[in-house]
């Protein structure tokens, strides 16, 4: 997704910060590339709750979660928009998945 790291010591002569450095140079994109979809998918929901379900409430992002709050009434068709969007975020060669449930509070979920 076009992201550079600059990694100083991939070719230290101490070997410690060398395999750091490895670690950290194989570990970016796969991180950078997540975050970069999490953000893309949080734009695309947002730009739906404007739009069609406004009383859905993105409340917060962990990781590669987003907690949602809605009226029961609603929340089927919220599940279905919610998922669709996040697993359309981007185009990239594997499906990505998204698993969705709803719960009374945010204990309950997990």
């Amino acid at each position: 997704m076009g992201r550079r790291l600059y990694v100083k010591e991939i070719n230290s002569g101490n070997g410690l910060r060398r395999q750091a450095a490895e670690r950290a140079a194989i570990n970016a994109p796969l991180q950078g590339s997540a975050a970069d979809i999490i953000k893309k998918a949080m734009i695309d929901v947002d730009l739906f709750i404007r739009d069609k379900m406004p009383e859905l409430k993105m409340i917060m992002q962990v990781h590669d979660e987003l907690i949602f709050e809605v009226n029961k009434d609603l929340e089927k068709d919220a599940i279905k928009a919610i998922k669709a969007h996040m697993e359309n975020a981007v185009s990239i060669d594997v499906p990505l998945i998204v698993e969705a449930q709803a719960a009374g509070n945010w204990n309950d979920a997990h």
